[in-house]
């Protein structure tokens, strides 16, 4: 049976950095470099690391939900840890991976946080909003010969 899911992309970064092992990196000394992409496809959610300039694709870490699969690292806001499964083996890879700018390390966060909440079945409208909507719609029309007047300060009438 063919999946008929479509495929969503949620973010792309055009620069991204990753460093093995995650438990002694060196930010001067990396492994690859090279274009992220979060993939949403069905329920599922994958961090693709691809080429930028051939895309082909160099690694993919599924993301759960529970957003088991990457953590941040305690000093830093830019740089996280990735737990990369080979699905052949089912063996782990822990690979640390870094952005230059914050602002990227930060839609990175939101765009993992989104999927997550999406995927949870949350929504993105605020609950104030929720409540508003399943509330009875009020009718402020006016009625037969009511009217209203405004009057504004500073105004000439002509």
């Amino acid at each position: 049976m063919a999946d008929d899911s479509y495929e969503s992309v949620l973010l792309v970064l055009k620069e991204c950095t990753a460093y093995r092992p995650a438990s002694d990196w060196d930010v001067n000394s990396f492994l690859w470099k090279g274009r992220l992409r979060i993939i949403s496809k069905g329920d599922d959610c994958y961090i693709h690391w691809e080429d930028s300039t051939t895309g082909e694709l160099f690694a993919a870490c599924p993301y759960p939900p529970d957003g088991s699969s990457v953590e941040s690292v305690l000093d830093s806001s830019r740089y996280f840890v990735l737990t990369l499964v080979d699905k052949a083996s089912g063996r782990k890879a822990y690979i640390g991976m870094g952005f230059e700018e914050r602002s990227s390390a930060f839609d990175f966060n939101v765009a993992l946080q989104d999927y997550a909440k999406r995927a949870r079945g949350g929504s993105a409208q605020p609950t104030a909003a929720k409540q508003a909507t399943q509330q009875p719609a009020i009718d402020f029309s006016l009625k037969g010969d009511q009217t209203f007047s405004i009057k504004i300060g500073g105004v000439r009438r002509l």
